[in-house]
Protein backbone atom coordinates (compact mmCIF):
# COMPACT_ATOMS: atom_id res chain seq x y z
CA UNK A 1 0.00 0.00 0.00
CA UNK A 2 1.48 3.52 -0.65
CA UNK A 3 2.14 5.71 1.60
CA UNK A 4 -0.63 8.42 1.74
CA UNK A 5 1.76 10.77 2.41
CA UNK A 6 2.94 11.13 -1.06
CA UNK A 7 -0.56 11.41 -2.10
CA UNK A 8 -0.67 15.05 -1.72
CA UNK A 9 2.23 17.73 -2.16
CA UNK A 10 4.38 18.00 0.83
CA UNK A 11 7.10 21.48 1.04
CA UNK A 12 10.37 22.05 2.53
CA UNK A 13 12.86 24.73 2.80
CA UNK A 14 16.21 25.73 3.74
CA UNK A 15 16.71 29.13 5.26
CA UNK A 16 19.64 31.28 6.06
CA UNK A 17 20.68 34.83 5.45
CA UNK A 18 21.91 34.82 2.86
CA UNK A 19 21.08 31.03 1.69
CA UNK A 20 21.01 31.58 -2.19
CA UNK A 21 24.10 29.67 -2.16
CA UNK A 22 22.84 26.76 -0.99
CA UNK A 23 22.93 23.26 -2.35
CA UNK A 24 20.44 21.69 -0.38
CA UNK A 25 17.20 22.06 -2.82
CA UNK A 26 19.72 19.94 -5.36
CA UNK A 27 20.08 17.20 -3.10
CA UNK A 28 16.47 16.87 -2.16
CA UNK A 29 15.25 17.94 -5.16
CA UNK A 30 18.02 14.72 -6.79
CA UNK A 31 15.74 12.49 -3.61
CA UNK A 32 12.55 13.83 -4.74
CA UNK A 33 12.76 12.88 -8.30
CA UNK A 34 14.35 9.66 -7.39
CA UNK A 35 11.16 8.47 -5.06
CA UNK A 36 8.66 10.28 -7.50
CA UNK A 37 7.23 11.80 -4.25
CA UNK A 38 4.79 15.22 -4.62
CA UNK A 39 6.97 17.50 -3.25
CA UNK A 40 9.10 20.57 -3.19
CA UNK A 41 12.29 21.52 -1.54
CA UNK A 42 12.77 25.30 -1.62
CA UNK A 43 14.95 28.31 -0.31
CA UNK A 44 13.61 30.83 1.94
CA UNK A 45 15.80 33.74 2.45
CA UNK A 46 15.20 34.81 5.69
CA UNK A 47 16.69 37.59 8.00
CA UNK A 48 17.38 37.37 11.78
CA UNK A 49 14.66 40.14 12.37
CA UNK A 50 12.18 37.93 10.49
CA UNK A 51 13.05 35.17 11.54
CA UNK A 52 10.80 34.51 14.65
CA UNK A 53 7.70 35.82 12.58
CA UNK A 54 8.80 32.59 10.00
CA UNK A 55 8.80 29.61 12.85
CA UNK A 56 5.59 31.25 13.54
CA UNK A 57 4.13 30.28 10.14
CA UNK A 58 5.32 27.39 10.35
CA UNK A 59 3.68 26.43 14.00
CA UNK A 60 0.23 27.89 13.41
CA UNK A 61 0.55 25.84 9.85
CA UNK A 62 0.76 28.97 7.29
CA UNK A 63 3.70 28.47 6.08
CA UNK A 64 3.02 25.65 3.89
CA UNK A 65 5.68 23.74 4.88
CA UNK A 66 6.00 20.21 7.30
CA UNK A 67 9.53 21.53 7.95
CA UNK A 68 13.27 22.25 6.93
CA UNK A 69 16.78 23.25 7.37
CA UNK A 70 18.14 26.30 9.20
CA UNK A 71 21.90 27.10 8.07
CA UNK A 72 23.96 30.12 9.44
CA UNK A 73 22.53 32.36 11.32
CA UNK A 74 19.75 31.37 12.63
CA UNK A 75 20.77 27.50 14.06
CA UNK A 76 20.65 28.51 17.67
CA UNK A 77 17.38 30.51 17.35
CA UNK A 78 15.94 27.89 15.84
CA UNK A 79 16.94 25.79 18.60
CA UNK A 80 15.34 28.07 21.12
CA UNK A 81 12.52 28.46 18.90
CA UNK A 82 11.19 24.83 19.25
CA UNK A 83 9.25 22.99 21.22
CA UNK A 84 10.79 19.79 21.54
CA UNK A 85 14.65 19.67 20.67
CA UNK A 86 16.49 16.52 20.90
CA UNK A 87 19.30 15.88 23.05
CA UNK A 88 21.79 16.12 19.76
CA UNK A 89 20.23 20.18 19.66
CA UNK A 90 19.88 20.00 23.75
CA UNK A 91 24.38 20.05 24.11
CA UNK A 92 24.94 22.03 21.08
CA UNK A 93 22.18 24.42 21.86
CA UNK A 94 21.72 24.94 18.02
CA UNK A 95 19.40 22.66 15.26
CA UNK A 96 19.58 22.60 11.99
CA UNK A 97 16.70 20.00 11.54
CA UNK A 98 13.60 20.92 12.04
CA UNK A 99 10.19 18.76 11.61
CA UNK A 100 6.20 19.44 13.16
CA UNK A 101 4.78 16.48 14.50
CA UNK A 102 1.49 16.42 17.31
CA UNK A 103 1.21 20.13 16.48
CA UNK A 104 4.29 21.33 18.38
CA UNK A 105 8.13 21.93 16.33
CA UNK A 106 10.60 19.21 16.93
CA UNK A 107 14.47 20.07 16.36
CA UNK A 108 17.69 17.91 16.05
CA UNK A 109 20.70 18.74 14.58
CA UNK A 110 22.41 16.42 12.19
CA UNK A 111 25.47 18.11 11.36
CA UNK A 112 27.60 15.25 13.53
CA UNK A 113 25.45 13.03 11.43
CA UNK A 114 26.61 13.78 8.67
CA UNK A 115 30.38 13.87 9.44
CA UNK A 116 30.59 10.61 10.95
CA UNK A 117 28.35 8.67 7.95
CA UNK A 118 30.80 10.26 5.58
CA UNK A 119 34.11 8.97 7.24
CA UNK A 120 32.19 5.96 7.15
CA UNK A 121 31.60 5.92 3.87
CA UNK A 122 35.17 7.18 2.67
CA UNK A 123 36.91 5.77 5.32
CA UNK A 124 35.26 2.71 7.07
CA UNK A 125 37.72 2.29 10.08
CA UNK A 126 38.14 5.31 11.01
CA UNK A 127 37.23 5.26 14.33
CA UNK A 128 39.47 2.48 15.64
CA UNK A 129 41.27 5.68 16.12
CA UNK A 130 42.44 6.29 19.99
CA UNK A 131 42.51 10.33 19.70
CA UNK A 132 42.06 12.76 17.60
CA UNK A 133 43.04 16.52 16.74
CA UNK A 134 39.99 18.94 16.01
CA UNK A 135 41.47 22.02 14.86
CA UNK A 136 39.94 24.74 15.41
CA UNK A 137 37.05 25.57 17.96
CA UNK A 138 34.12 28.14 15.89
CA UNK A 139 30.72 26.88 15.64
CA UNK A 140 31.40 24.25 13.17
CA UNK A 141 34.20 22.18 15.77
CA UNK A 142 30.57 21.53 18.37
CA UNK A 143 29.05 18.80 15.59
CA UNK A 144 32.10 17.39 15.35
CA UNK A 145 33.05 16.86 18.82
CA UNK A 146 29.67 15.88 19.98
CA UNK A 147 29.78 12.81 17.22
CA UNK A 148 33.00 11.76 17.66
CA UNK A 149 32.82 11.81 21.28
CA UNK A 150 29.74 9.61 20.94
CA UNK A 151 31.74 7.39 18.45
CA UNK A 152 33.95 6.73 21.21
CA UNK A 153 37.17 8.03 20.52
CA UNK A 154 38.89 7.98 23.86
CA UNK A 155 40.60 11.45 23.40
CA UNK A 156 39.81 14.81 21.51
CA UNK A 157 42.41 17.57 21.36
CA UNK A 158 40.95 20.97 20.54
CA UNK A 159 43.94 23.46 19.26
CA UNK A 160 42.89 26.75 18.39
CA UNK A 161 44.47 30.46 18.34
CA UNK A 162 42.49 31.78 21.24
CA UNK A 163 42.38 29.00 24.12
CA UNK A 164 39.28 30.31 25.76
CA UNK A 165 37.65 29.12 22.77
CA UNK A 166 38.65 25.80 23.01
CA UNK A 167 38.30 25.74 26.76
CA UNK A 168 34.46 27.04 26.17
CA UNK A 169 34.32 23.28 24.30
CA UNK A 170 35.88 21.20 26.45
CA UNK A 171 33.82 22.20 29.37
CA UNK A 172 30.75 22.01 27.04
CA UNK A 173 31.87 18.13 25.67
CA UNK A 174 33.43 17.02 29.19
CA UNK A 175 36.59 15.14 29.92
CA UNK A 176 37.31 13.27 26.74
CA UNK A 177 37.86 16.91 25.07
CA UNK A 178 41.61 19.02 25.75
CA UNK A 179 42.32 22.94 24.87
CA UNK A 180 45.47 23.60 23.88
CA UNK A 181 47.22 26.95 21.92
CA UNK A 182 48.63 26.71 18.33
CA UNK A 183 52.00 26.60 19.45
CA UNK A 184 50.81 22.55 21.19
CA UNK A 185 49.60 21.43 17.37
CA UNK A 186 52.77 18.88 17.00
CA UNK A 187 52.38 17.61 20.37
CA UNK A 188 48.93 16.83 20.33
CA UNK A 189 49.51 15.47 17.03
CA UNK A 190 51.15 12.43 18.27
CA UNK A 191 50.29 9.27 17.85
CA UNK A 192 46.48 10.83 17.02
CA UNK A 193 44.23 8.65 14.28
CA UNK A 194 42.15 11.22 13.08
CA UNK A 195 42.55 14.87 12.02
CA UNK A 196 39.88 16.99 11.38
CA UNK A 197 39.76 20.71 10.38
CA UNK A 198 37.02 22.42 11.16
CA UNK A 199 38.37 26.60 10.24
CA UNK A 200 37.34 28.17 7.03
CA UNK A 201 41.72 27.89 6.06
CA UNK A 202 41.78 26.96 2.43
CA UNK A 203 38.08 27.55 1.27
CA UNK A 204 37.64 28.94 -1.44
CA UNK A 205 41.30 29.36 -2.79
CA UNK A 206 41.83 30.76 0.42
CA UNK A 207 45.29 30.57 1.98
CA UNK A 208 46.32 27.64 4.29
CA UNK A 209 49.36 26.92 6.82
CA UNK A 210 51.71 24.68 6.17
CA UNK A 211 51.50 21.78 8.61
CA UNK A 212 54.04 18.65 9.43
CA UNK A 213 51.50 15.38 9.44
CA UNK A 214 54.20 13.61 9.98
CA UNK A 215 53.44 12.64 14.04
CA UNK A 216 50.45 11.50 13.34
CA UNK A 217 49.80 7.56 13.04
CA UNK A 218 50.69 5.38 10.09
CA UNK A 219 47.21 5.02 8.72
CA UNK A 220 45.89 7.75 10.35
CA UNK A 221 43.30 10.01 8.00
CA UNK A 222 42.88 13.87 7.91
CA UNK A 223 39.53 15.51 7.02
CA UNK A 224 38.15 18.84 6.59
CA UNK A 225 34.61 20.04 6.78
CA UNK A 226 35.37 22.72 3.74
CA UNK A 227 34.38 21.01 0.46
CA UNK A 228 35.29 24.36 -1.56
CA UNK A 229 37.32 23.28 -3.15
CA UNK A 230 36.90 19.41 -2.70
CA UNK A 231 40.67 19.35 -2.10
CA UNK A 232 41.51 22.01 0.24
CA UNK A 233 44.99 23.40 0.74
CA UNK A 234 45.43 21.00 4.24
CA UNK A 235 43.93 17.31 2.69
CA UNK A 236 46.46 18.08 -0.35
CA UNK A 237 49.39 18.76 2.32
CA UNK A 238 48.48 15.47 3.99
CA UNK A 239 48.06 13.80 0.88
CA UNK A 240 51.32 14.46 -0.25
CA UNK A 241 52.86 13.19 3.40
CA UNK A 242 50.89 9.72 2.97
CA UNK A 243 48.01 10.09 4.75
CA UNK A 244 44.22 9.14 3.53
CA UNK A 245 41.86 11.88 3.33
CA UNK A 246 38.18 12.46 3.18
CA UNK A 247 37.24 15.87 1.76
CA UNK A 248 34.22 17.60 3.31
CA UNK A 249 31.52 16.99 0.95
CA UNK A 250 29.86 13.91 2.33
CA UNK A 251 28.88 15.81 5.09
CA UNK A 252 26.89 18.11 3.23
CA UNK A 253 25.14 15.03 1.55
CA UNK A 254 24.60 12.91 4.52
CA UNK A 255 23.29 15.28 6.95
CA UNK A 256 20.67 16.25 4.50
CA UNK A 257 19.58 12.38 4.73
CA UNK A 258 17.48 12.40 8.31
CA UNK A 259 15.73 15.45 7.56
CA UNK A 260 14.56 14.27 4.04
CA UNK A 261 13.28 10.90 5.74
CA UNK A 262 11.16 13.00 8.71
CA UNK A 263 9.55 15.11 5.98
CA UNK A 264 8.60 12.52 3.14
CA UNK A 265 8.67 9.29 4.36
CA UNK A 266 11.41 7.94 2.84
CA UNK A 267 14.93 7.20 3.81
CA UNK A 268 17.33 8.01 1.11
CA UNK A 269 20.52 7.15 0.16
CA UNK A 270 23.95 9.15 -0.95
CA UNK A 271 25.36 7.31 -3.63
CA UNK A 272 27.67 8.05 -6.40
CA UNK A 273 25.06 10.08 -8.91
CA UNK A 274 24.02 12.54 -5.88
CA UNK A 275 28.00 13.11 -5.64
CA UNK A 276 28.43 13.66 -9.10
CA UNK A 277 25.63 15.91 -9.50
CA UNK A 278 26.41 18.36 -6.97
CA UNK A 279 30.19 18.02 -8.05
CA UNK A 280 29.43 19.32 -11.30
CA UNK A 281 27.18 22.23 -10.12
CA UNK A 282 29.91 23.39 -8.13
CA UNK A 283 32.55 23.02 -11.17
CA UNK A 284 29.86 24.95 -13.54
CA UNK A 285 29.66 27.27 -10.67
CA UNK A 286 33.52 27.92 -9.67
Amino acid sequence: MADSRETFLVNAFVTGWPVKHSRSPLIHGYWLKQFGIAGTYRAEPVSEEDFPIFIRSLKNGTSGYRGGNVTIPHKELAFKLSDRPDALAEELAASNTLWMEDGLLHATNTDGYGFTANLDDRHPGWDRARHAVVFGAGGASRAVIQAIRDRGIGEIHVVNRTVSRAQELADRFGPKVHAHPMEALGEVMSGAGLFVNTTSLGMDGGEAPRIDFSPLLDGAVVTDIVYVPLKTPLLAQAEEQGFATVDGLGMLLHQAVPGFEKWFGRRPVVDKALRDLVVADMEGHG
